[in-house]
């Protein structure tokens, strides 16, 4: 299965090197519903009690498989195994070594610290997303990103993220992906 097809119509005369590429999404969940994303509330921000980190926050799944189970300890019962490591997904509690997540259509439940990585990731919500050399709608396209498809976050502005995806960079308008708060910004 090829990760991205080269789309030599849409060659930038200003950008050097590769026309910009077809990057499309891989499978996530085969009985996942469709829903309108989800995005975090604009609440006032919590601090978790266990990390002092604030609540919600986002982060990724750090393992290939992961059980969110119904409460926080291996003796609840799983209610939903996500199998797509890098996903971004939104801590909304803690407990002990337990975080509460949530993925994009609100499904989750309490999956073990060690299964999660800080590693920031978006998941594209808008089929064809171009990436920018930089961050203008004006600026030429590096490529373009299915509708699924999940990048490293890299730096993001308040309207822009800075995406990593394919072997691919390029500036994306926060918009077009799930896994930044509207107005969030980072280095």
């Amino acid at each position: 299965m090829a990760l991205f097809t080269l789309d030599l119509a849409n060659a930038e005369e200003e950008a050097p090197g590769p026309a910009p590429a077809v990057l499309p999404a891989l499978a996530n969940r085969a009985d996942a519903p469709e829903a309108v994303p989800a995005r975090a509330e604009a609440s006032p921000e919590r601090i978790g009690p266990v990390t002092g980190f604030p609540i919600p926050r986002y982060v990724s799944l750090g393992a290939s498989e992961s059980n969110a189970r119904r409460g926080p300890s291996r003796s609840h019962r799983i209610d939903w195994v996500f199998t797509r490591r890098g996903m971004p997904v939104m801590i909304v509690a803690e407990h002990g070594h337990w975080r509460r997540i949530v993925d994009r259509d609100g499904v989750g439940g309490w999956v073990h610290y060690s299964l999660l990585s800080g590693v920031r990731t978006a998941l594209v919500e808008v089929d064809m997303t171009p990436l920018y050399v930089r961050p203008d709608t004006g600026s030429p396209v590096r490529a373009r990103a299915e509708q699924g498809v999940i990048g490293r976050l890299r730096e993001c502005r308040p309207d822009w993220c800075l995406l990593e995806v394919g072997g691919y960079r390029g500036w994306v308008e926060t918009a077009a992906i799930w896994g930044v708060d509207p107005g969030e910004a980072f280095d």
